[in-house]
């Protein structure tokens, strides 16, 4: 099977439509692994200029057969070549015969030529062991036998899934080359194994130094704890460790194998017995001198740093200059007047309404408050800058929540870092780093040492050990914020690391943690390329964190677009159950960051002149992460905060002062120019809270060639919803989710049938076991608490009730709303389900493989009438089509209460007037401002949730922040098609 040229492994059902539309003959064919069946198989035929897939599943027995038509009887097959030549006969089931293979393009050996990676290339190039990039998980070479081709093949399935693949290159080089010697050998009488005792030692020579290390480490330590010898005893024979002894096995007769047993062997029988002589050794000093064994008391964790009282010299009215004072301790902000020495007012933290940010003057926040005398009040404040305004509105955020009442929190704040270490170890401080100070958006000096509640570091050619390197980081944050951070998780690929450190106060709020790992280098086994990830709950909200360190070189653009598909594809995060589910949908917030390695479309000259002049404007429009995502090639919908430091690499290690974009090689000058190397994305389920606060990088940490960059973030939250009404003996009204009508547009050449998937946290049915952030008991009798964790199955729609393809490559679906489901949430409160998100799933009924896949918002969707969402499909990082329809979520009159979430009393306001200064209004609430494609313009005027009536969210498709908007909202001429435009 791996030969076939026909079998195209795991491609996406896009690429195979597409590469059968270029072959274009009717009876052309390829077969790809089953996107729904683990171990199934996707049978692909053209047909009339149409796309038929056949599932190909084994049974109990392992043989093959092709789901086909009724009446047709299914025949099975040992393996699948044995299939595909009989279905190329007549008659069989298939709209037409198999007549024309497709074949597999060859893939080109891919290497690492940027030479960035000097440092840390190394050990990618010393375990390949020669064997050549990509070669020796490529084609079998002519002449292996039929013994090594099944070695060779194990090799290839082990190398994805052992953690001892890193160096599988040697075994590689021995099966491609010398195990067809020592077979020859065994023929001939000789049992040695020569060639693969060679390859043992060299793949194992590293361990010796290592081994010698620890060994040499061990014996000073057992040292100490020997008795001493008395001078009247007799000398104690010197007892070695038992050597290990020469094993039956073959391989022993290599002198140096022989030695590293030994060494083993000896280290094996000091770590056993060290802790009975240190045992001993106590014991008999006790008893020896009397003494009595202290007690260890557990020492005290230490106390959080307190805030300082922090002051902001503003604006007031037309002239007139004053003081703001915040407390957070006291939880108070006092206004004072320039040169006065009394607070003209001090307003206590629970009278404070609302805080309005400006958003055409970026300095200026308006404050509305509560006060005696008058119903309310609001003043406006001018800061001497943008940063400075932040910072206020963080001191007051942070005191709402240190002053809440709540048991769970609304609204965390979670921190991001990233960096490629270039293999050297890091320098002693990493202050700058973790408090976000240095170029672009960072944090004012108020607020840099706020201790976050989640960090999560990403690091590349990470030279450290892992325990060295989570203590180290832990250390820091010790330092400097006066907590001992936990550990949530610590997931490592070779030099790629990441870790997910959280305030103590969290740890029991933090459940269903996952991690994985995927290799993009060479040939797609080596760990010198690819991603780690983490995902876990936050009490009710789904996190994912991916750290990625992609193909380089200024060329690789389509590689890196392919490293990026691949850990789409491959990393095994969140809730199993969602597997089929893009992983940019499976979370509520999703952090994707790295070095990227994207670099800049221009001259090296004229990067500088524009980095030297600060015109960073200039330069993102040639930057090719920014150019992939308008192409909609990768990071579709995700966010990125503006960019305003310049580029972090490739500097000259020990400065900052210039870029070293000139390397030496044998082969050549190589010029790598200044580049956005390390960035920082996200993307978010619709209408959830995320804000970015700051996005830069350092400007003192010189260690490596690339400088490190951070993020950091205001998220909302979710707890475990506790209904405020316990059920009575009256069965009480459910909340529903009906549907008036769903239309679909996907890209597909096929006419299959498809049926829609309902996901979601809410729905009856779909609980799972509770995890930590549970709130156990605490629901009452009779309740049980909001799903805190995963979904179990699945509900579906009927088949589309109409159809249609008038656009050649885009098949067009309806569904009426009594082919639609009525849902039922668990639980009916309007406060629960404003934070409740449905994921949708296309699948075709012949192949149940998606076609596209969806997110749709609860909160926009409450009330009476129905209401149009429209939103687009993505499957394995594309977008595959869009989805608008009319739907209803009904909640009973009883349950519509709700209340104000921490992080909602702060919004956004364009300035129309000067208002008048002190004069009583009333709180506004958030404006909602929506941007419509300019062919999707929403039926209602948008209004805040919550009412009888609100309006949709109408969904816009995500651009990098650095460009500029396109006159028109669609490029997708699939989206045409709802409007009428041939």
């Amino acid at each position: 099977m791996a030969a076939a040229s026909w079998y195209h492994r795991d491609i996406s059902r896009v690429v195979a439509e597409e590469l059968l539309a270029k072959a274009g003959r009717d009876g052309c064919f390829l077969v790809r692994d089953s996107e729904s069946v683990s171990g199934a198989y996707a049978l692909c035929l053209l047909f009339q200029r149409h796309v038929h897939t056949y599932r190909i599943l084994p049974d109990d027995e392992g043989l093959l057969s092709v789901q086909t038509i009724q009446g047709i009887q299914a025949k099975c097959f040992r393996t699948l070549p044995d299939l595909i030549g009989a279905y190329q006969q007549p008659n069989n089931g298939l709209v037409t015969p198999l007549l024309y293979p497709v074949h597999r393009a060859r893939q080109a050996a891919d290497e690492d030529s940027d030479g960035e990676d000097g440092r840390g290339g190394g050990q990618a190039a010393s375990m390949a062991g020669g064997a050549g990039a990509g070669m020796w998980l490529g084609t079998p070479v002519a002449g292996r036998t039929h013994i090594s081709q099944q070695l060779h093949q194990r090799l290839q399935e082990q190398v994805h899934s052992s953690p001892a693949s890193d160096f599988m290159g040697f075994m590689a080089e021995y099966l491609n080359h010398h195990l067809q010697l020592d077979l020859e050998a065994l023929r001939h009488g000789h049992p040695q194994l020569r060639h693969l005792s060679t390859a043992l030692v060299t793949a194992c020579r590293a361990l010796h130094s290592e081994i010698d290390f620890t060994l040499a480490g061990l014996e000073t330590l057992a040292k100490v704890f020997d008795p001493p010898a008395s001078p009247r005893s007799p000398a104690r024979e010197q007892v070695s460790p038992p050597c290990a002894a020469a094993a039956p096995g073959l391989l022993t007769s290599d002198p140096d194998l022989e030695l590293l047993l030994n060494k083993i062997s000896t280290v094996n029988h000091l770590l056993s017995s060290l802790e009975k002589k240190v045992l001993k050794s106590l014991q008999e000093t006790v008893s020896r001198h009397n003494l009595a064994l202290p007690s260890v008391a557990a020492a005290p964790p230490p106390a959080a740093k307190p805030l300082a009282v922090q002051s902001f010299e503003v604006k007031v009215g037309k002239s007139q200059r004053a003081t703001l004072t915040v407390d957070v301790e006291s939880g108070t902000v006092a206004i004072a007047k320039r040169g006065s020495g009394s607070p003209e007012e001090t307003i206590p933290q629970d009278k404070i309404l609302q805080l309005i940010k400006y958003q055409s003057v970026q300095s200026k926040v308006r404050l509305v408050y509560d006060r005696e005398s008058q119903k309310s009040l609001s003043r406006d404040f001018l800061f001497p800058s943008a940063r400075k305004r932040e910072a206020f509105c963080q001191l007051l955020q942070l005191m709402k929540i240190q002053h809440s009442k709540l048991d769970e929190p609304d609204l965390i704040s979670v921190y991001i870092g990233t960096w490629n270490m270039g293999s050297t170890p890091p320098p002693r401080s990493l202050a700058s780093w973790l408090t976000s100070r240095g170029l672009g958006r960072t944090q004012d000096e108020t607020t840099a040492c706020i201790p976050h509640d989640i960090y999560v570091i990403g690091t590349q050619e990470n030279s450290l050990g892992d325990r060295e390197w989570v203590e180290f980081l832990r250390a820091s944050l010790k330092t400097l914020m006066a907590i001992d951070y936990r550990v949530v998780a610590l997931q490592c690929l070779w030099s790629i690391k990441i870790v997910v450190l959280v305030k103590p106060e969290h740890e029991r709020r933090i459940s269903h943690v996952h991690t994985s790992s995927v290799k993009t280098g060479i040939a797609n086994t080596l760990g010198n390329k690819g991603a780690v990830g983490v995902s876990f709950l936050f009490n009710g909200t789904s996190f994912g964190f991916v750290n990625c360190h992609l193909a380089s070189g200024s060329e690789k653009t389509h590689r890196r677009n392919q490293n990026y598909s691949d850990i789409l594809r491959s990393l095994v995060l969140g809730d199993k159950r969602l597997s089929a589910f893009d992983l940019t949908l499976r979370f509520t917030h999703l952090f994707w960051f790295g070095d990227l390695n994207y670099r800049l479309d221009m001259d090296v000259q004229d990067i500088l002149a524009h980095v030297t002049k600060k015109e960073f404007e200039a330069l993102l429009t040639v930057d090719q992460l920014n150019l992939e995502r308008e192409k909609n090639k990768v990071f579709l919908r995700f966010s990125e905060g503006d960019i305003s430091f310049p580029p972090t690499y490739r500097y000259e290690r020990g400065s900052r002062d210039s870029y070293m974009w000139q390397k030496f090689k044998p082969t050549g000058m190589r010029i790598n120019v200044p580049s956005w190397c390390d960035r920082i994305l996200w993307k978010s389920h619709p209408e959830t809270h995320v804000v970015c606060n700051s996005y830069g990088c350092t400007d003192d940490i010189v260690t490596s060639d690339h400088s490190p960059v951070f993020a950091t973030f205001e998220v909302g939250v979710t707890s475990q919803f506790v209904p405020k009404k316990a059920p009575g003996s009256v069965p009480e009204p459910l909340a529903c989710i009906e549907w008036d009508s769903i239309e679909v547009i996907v890209k597909t050449t096929s006419r299959s049938k498809c049926y829609i998937e309902f996901h979601s946290y809410c729905l009856e049915g779909e609980v799972a076991p509770r995890g930590r952030g549970c709130a156990g008991g605490r629901a009452g009798p009779g309740w049980s608490c909001a799903p805190c964790s995963l979904l179990t199955e699945a509900q579906r729609s009927g088949e589309n009730t109409s159809q249609s393809c008038d656009i050649p490559g885009f098949l067009k679906l309806g569904w009426s709303a009594k082919n639609l489901p009525v849902l039922n949430p668990i639980l009916p409160d309007l406060e629960y389900l404003g934070d409740q998100h449905l994921l949708l799933s296309i699948k075709g009924v012949e192949s149940c493989e998606s076609y596209g896949e969806c997110c749709i918002a609860m909160r926009s969707m409450i009330g009476s009438m129905a209401q149009q969402f429209e939103t687009f499909l993505f499957h394995r990082g594309e977008e595959t089509g869009s989805m608008r329809g009319w739907m209803k979520v009904r909640v009973p009159k009883d349950r519509r209460s709700t209340r104000e979430r921490l992080y909602e009393w702060i919004s956004f306001e364009e300035e129309d007037a000067e208002p008048v200064a002190d004069t009583p209004t009333c709180p506004k609430p958030p404006l909602q401002r929506l941007r419509y494609p300019s062919r999707a313009q929403p039926r209602h005027e948008p209004r805040p949730w919550g009412d009888a009536e609100p309006s949709p969210a109408v969904l816009c498709r995500s651009r990098p922040r650095s460009l500029p908007e396109p006159a028109s909202g669609y490029t997708n001429p699939a989206y045409f098609i709802f409007e009428g435009v041939p």
